[in-house]
């Protein structure tokens, strides 16, 4: 009798240890690895909508044209790098980005960028952890072009899009292009 209650106590301590290392993984994983966010507003159509639910993945170093998930103003923002640490770049008057006095591939723009904002003139010059994000509906963005957001250091850049997870109907990688 004894030897099958201490048997009980046994599998009991193990199935409840067993547990608590599933919950510490989950968290260490959570809080090291990925992460849900949703997308909010329409500033990175048409690559991403409203609504929709996307892993990020927090490990991997941050390159040009990738989505990044950072904190602004109250709210994670999503947004698309372009100007990457001790980069030039500016925004002339057509819209074309210039990243070290060199025209870029904007292939992103969901149109024409009518509004430079601190990046028109000389441009910006990024300090050695800072990086230069826009959403890729640039008409419709709050990004770094606003002197209120400005530059992101990447120690508030939360992680980089990895997989979008609903709609079910675009579930997939999320293509830089």
């Amino acid at each position: 009798m004894k030897n099958r209650k201490k048997k009980k106590e046994n599998g009991a301590l193990s199935f409840s240890l067993y547990i608590l290392v599933v919950i510490l993984l989950a968290i260490a994983l959570r809080t090291f690895v990925v992460e849900r966010v949703v997308v909010v507003g329409e500033s990175m159509e048409p690559t991403l909508d409203n609504g929709d639910n996307i892993l990020i993945e927090k490990i991997s170093k941050i390159k040009r044209y990738d989505i990044v998930v950072f904190p602004a103003e109250g709210v994670l923002l999503i947004k698309r790098v372009y100007g990457l640490p001790g980069e030039n770049i500016r925004i002339d008057g057509t819209g074309l980005i210039y990243i070290n006095d060199k025209v870029i591939d904007d292939r992103y723009a969901y149109e024409i960028t009518h509004d430079p904002g601190i990046a028109g003139g000389g441009g910006i010059t990024l300090g050695p952890d800072e990086y230069f994000v826009m959403g890729d509906n640039r008409n419709n963005s709050s990004d770094s072009r606003v002197a209120s957001i400005g530059s992101v250091p990447e120690k508030n850049i939360r992680g980089k899009a990895l997989l979008r997870l609903t709609p079910l109907d675009g579930f997939g990688k999320v293509d830089k292009r």
